[in-house]
Formats: C-alpha cells, sequence, structure tokens
C-alpha cells in the first residue's frame, strides 16, 4: 500500500504549472487486490495499459520471492524493448531481475533482500547501499520511503530540478538525499545538542554556498574538531562533508539554470564554483551535458 500510496502522489495531477501525468495502477489480473494493510484496493486496468506508458514502475508485492506470471515478465521486457523507462521499488527490482532486465547491470532494493536478490540473480551486481540506481533505460530504487528518493530521481532527470523540488516542496519532502541505505541501518545518531549544532550549520551552509565552505571552517561553527565534525557529519547523513556540498552545489545550480537567465558565469560563483569551467566537469559528471545545453533542455524562461 506504501508503493502504491508513494507513486500515486508524486505522479498526482498538480496544475498548469507542472507536468500533466497520466497514472494508471495495472495488474495482471484486474479486480479487487488485497494489500499488506488489509484494505482492499481496486485496479481497473490490465497489461494493455503498459502498451502505451512511458514509465512504468514495478511495485513491491508480498510474492516476491516467487516470479511473476509469464505475462507480467513478457509485457515488462515489451515495454523496456519498445524505449519504455523501467524503474522498480524496493522488492519491485526481483520482477524486474525474473524478466531478464537487470543482467549486466547494478540495482538495488530493500538492504534486507539485497542478499537474496543477489543469490536469486548472480548476473546483477546488487548494490545493497544504494538508495537508488540509474542504469538509463532501468532504474531501481530501496525500499519503503526510499521510493519517493526513486521517483523524485526520475523527475529531476526527465523534467529538471525545479520540477522536481516543486513537487517536494508539495509533499513536505527534500528534493535529494546525499548517502545511502547503510545511513538507515543502525540506531539514528541521538538528539543531542551536538546534532542541533550540525543542524544550524548545515542550514547556514545552504544559505552561504557562494563562500568556499572549508570543512575546517563548517566544523569550527559546529564547535567540533574536524575530525569529530566529519564522524557526525556521515552517520547523520551517510555521507562526507565535500560530497554533501558538491551535490547540493549541483542542485542549485541546476534549479537556477532552469529558472533564470543568470550568466552561467554568475550561477557558478553563486553556487561556489568560482567559474563556469570549474563548474562544467562536476556538471557533466552529473547530468551528462554540459551546464548550457542543459539550459537549452530544461530552461522554463525561454
Amino acid at each position: 500500500m506504501l508503493g502504491a500510496g508513494i507513486v500515486s502522489e508524486v505522479f498526482d495531477a498538480r496544475g498548469p504549472e507542472l507536468p500533466p501525468f497520466d497514472f494508471a495502477l495495472c495488474t495482471d489480473r484486474p479486480g479487487r487486490v488485497r494489500t499488506d494493510v488489509g484494505l482492499p484496493l481496486v485496479v481497473e486496468h490490465g497489461l494493455d495499459r503498459l502498451a502505451g506508458a512511458d514509465l512504468v514502475i514495478a511495485l513491491p508485492w508480498a510474492g516476491f520471492r516467487t516470479p511473476p506470471a509469464p505475462a507480467v515478465l513478457d509485457a515488462l521486457r515489451a515495454a523496456h524493448a519498445r524505449g519504455a523507462l523501467v524503474a522498480a521499488h524496493c522488492v519491485g527490482a526481483f520482477a524486474l531481475a525474473a524478466a531478464g532486465l537487470l543482467d549486466g547491470r547494478r540495482a538495488t532494493t530493500h538492504w534486507r533482500f539485497a542478499g537474496l536478490l543477489a543469490e536469486r540473480h548472480p548476473e546483477v551486481a546488487v548494490a545493497p547501499d544504494a538508495l537508488y540506481v540509474d542504469e538509463g533505460t532501468v532504474v531501481t530504487g530501496a525500499g519503503a520511503a526510499a521510493g519517493f528518493d526513486l521517483c523524485l530521481h526520475l523527475l529531476r532527470r526527465e523534467y529538471g530540478a525545479a520540477t522536481a523540488n516543486a513537487i517536494a516542496r508539495d509533499l513536505v519532502l527534500p528534493s535529494h538525499r546525499d548517502g545511502g541505505q547503510a545511513q538507515y541501518l543502525a540506531a539514528p545518531v541521538p538528539e543531542d545538542s551536538g546534532d542541533e549544532r550540525l543542524a544550524d550549520v548545515l542550514a547556514w551552509a545552504r544559505e552561504n554556498l557562494h563562500e568556499p565552505l572549508p570543512v575546517a571552517e563548517l566544523a569550527r561553527r559546529a564547535l567540533m574538531s574536524r575530525r569529530s565534525f566529519a564522524r557526525r557529519f556521515a552517520a547523520s547523513t551517510g555521507t562526507t562533508p565535500h560530497a554533501w556540498l558538491l551535490g547540493l552545489r549541483l542542485s542549485r545550480a541546476e534549479e537556477l539554470l532552469e529558472t533564470t537567465d543568470l550568466p552561467v558565469e554568475e550561477i557558478a560563483r553563486a553556487v561556489g564554483f568560482g567559474s563556469a569551467a570549474v563548474l562544467r566537469a562536476p556538471f557533466v559528471r552529473r547530468r551528462g551535458v554540459p551546464p548550457r545545453a542543459y539550459r537549452r533542455s530544461f530552461s522554463r524562461t525561454s
């Protein structure tokens, strides 16, 4: 039920300023489907509804240890073969693996079942700590609430950061979480005064991306040594200060490219890269195209 709720919320109609998604739930046996919370869900569409879909997301289901019906696997293969983007949330990855769509690719699933996926499908390179893995035409996401991360990534990839951010704000979600599942496996970091200081420093950093923001300065503001700051930062975010800042700077650059007419050189300085030349390399690694090409594809001001 959670998986169905996540995708239906993210791809809900939200007015003319956002993409008009045509969302539908499908199954090989239309009708009443019993969910894991006991409530029945009426699914009106059969597998024929997949024939015209641009995006197909396989949702988790209780019987994932048994491969889906042959008709389901054929429908997934056919969708992928005709060029649809095929994704999976949580143990929905087992359906894509059974269809052979993950062969030779990296993939993720709920951390609890990552070992089982690797055992059942040794041809798949399982990444148990990832929130999502993008392999181009096939994208897999981790379990439970990571379905939001998967869907927002798909929106960011296809429609740009501004659209993903707008929908994330509507859902009261962060538009992008750094790190991976590993940060959620152990008990959360205690909410002591050090965590409050860390939260304040991260908020300050978001508002001052134009500054150099060395780790020593962040640690000083958090009233910690560099070593303590790095350790607590990793425990809280699942990543390093450098990786966190890089992702934040690039996300802000994407949004400014989409929503303003500022020159790329000015955007680069505003988000802390110093110059367009310095921004270009990490931007290309993240998006596959340079900033100016990205603006041509996603600009809302043209």
